[in-house]
């Protein structure tokens, strides 16, 4: 099944995951690879961005899914002589920025299967050992009550999900908008915020949702008449490229245009730990920001690891190079991650998070979540740790 398809199969329900606690997976012997280089000849960081001594001995980052161009920015960090656990889906090494050890490992983590699907921040608490988490807006609402997280950089400034179609069937859509004049079913993952979200807002019908999207590709292959949610970042390449019944160009429109304004993947830490971390945070998140923008301008190497890691964790999950490389562009190209108003990347319009929390608390408060009650756009996100001279160039 092609990868960005399985991933919007599982990582669409944001809010009704939140509520369910899987145990996950684990157990098993470990296979550990050493990967290639070495990190004996690393010439060290320069003082701002040693981390030694104020942060964790190895920074341990949660992603919420399989390794993908999205979390490329933090893949990018990872220096050479670093070693892959193919059993636990994570890779270890030194935390490099620059081709500088700043003196701390990092170990990412994947998520999906190897959490059994848990949400980000329910693992977070299951697992003190993790510094970080990459945790949606959305999903950081859903959790506030019980499993309360802040975030202290954005991993991407806007989210890169869609509702594609085809254009061939549909010529005179443009957006979803002209979705929402047909009567076309759009089909979706049941529960996910979102799709409250354009009924809400009266850009889809109620009528029109199908909430029966299983990843799989086959539906909008034989029935193109139907609109179809999707990523940005995988689907346009992945359909003209990968899937061989179809090999001809989508349309989409991203959700963040339409008022889907969540912070996605945000790297988050449990809120309760916020005051213990900020040595670390102050000098860590510096370094996050300039390896986002490292990335942006250079991902090849990045997008060949994250591929090589697909290999190696042999989880079913399917992610070409091709796939990466166009993912990494797209974001940019989009502005999926990009500098915010103030010119740096990684930080947070506060106005705009306090928009989501009044957007998306109603609606994760009809899916059965309970919202943290007094909850503020500061407990969600700080830029407290940003670093306003850093961006993309």
């Amino acid at each position: 099944m092609p990868s960005s398809a399985r991933r919007a199969a599982i990582a669409g329900v944001s809010s009704v995951i939140a509520l369910v606690s899987v145990t996950a997976c684990g157990g098993g012997s470990t296979a550990s690879t050493a990967s290639t280089g070495s990190a004996d000849k690393l010439q060290a960081a320069p003082a701002a961005q040693n981390l030694a001594g104020v942060c964790p001995k190895t920074v341990v980052v949660q992603v919420d899914w399989e390794p993908e161009a999205e979390h490329g920015p933090l893949y990018n960090l990872v220096g050479p002589g670093s070693t892959v656990d193919s059993d636990k889906k994570r890779i270890t090494g030194p935390l490099v920025i620059g081709g500088k050890d700043t003196g701390v490992d990092i170990q990412i983590r994947a998520g999906g299967s190897a959490i059994g699907y848990q949400t980000v921040p329910s693992q977070m608490y299951v697992d003190k050992s993790i510094t970080l988490g990459t945790v949606t807006t959305d999903v950081a609402i859903s959790a506030s009550a019980k499993q309360p997280v802040t975030a202290v950089a954005a991993l991407m400034k806007k989210s890169p999900q869609v509702l594609m179609w085809d254009p061939a069937t549909h010529p005179d859509w443009k957006s979803i908008a002209d979705i929402g004049k047909s009567n076309a079913k759009v089909v979706y993952v049941n529960g996910s915020t979102y799709a409250s979200l354009l009924v809400s807002k009266g850009l889809i019908k109620k009528s029109q949702l199908d909430g029966s999207y299983d990843g799989a590709p086959a539906r909008f292959v034989s029935n193109p008449g139907i609109a179809q949610q999707g990523f940005a970042t995988a689907e346009p390449y992945i359909y003209q490229h990968e899937v061989s019944a179809w090999k001809k160009p989508i349309k989409y429109q991203l959700l963040a245009d339409v008022g889907y304004n969540v912070y996605p993947e945000a790297l988050s830490v449990r809120s309760g730990e916020l005051k213990s971390l900020s040595p670390c945070l102050k000098k860590l998140v510096p370094v996050l920001q300039q390896s986002a923008a490292d990335y942006a301008a250079k991902p090849s190497a990045t997008v060949k690891l994250i591929a090589d890691l697909v290999q190696q964790y042999n989880t079913g999950w399917v992610y070409s190079e091709g796939t990466g490389t166009f993912a990494a562009k797209q974001m940019v190209k989009l502005g999926i991650l990009g500098n915010e108003a103030d010119g740096s990347v990684g930080s947070f319009d506060t106005k705009r998070v306090a928009s989501a929390l009044k957007t998306f608390t109603p609606l994760v408060e009809q899916s059965g979540a309970k919202v943290k009650a007094g909850l503020t756009a500061q407990d969600l996100a700080t830029d407290e740790f940003i670093d306003p001279s850093i961006g993309l160039k």
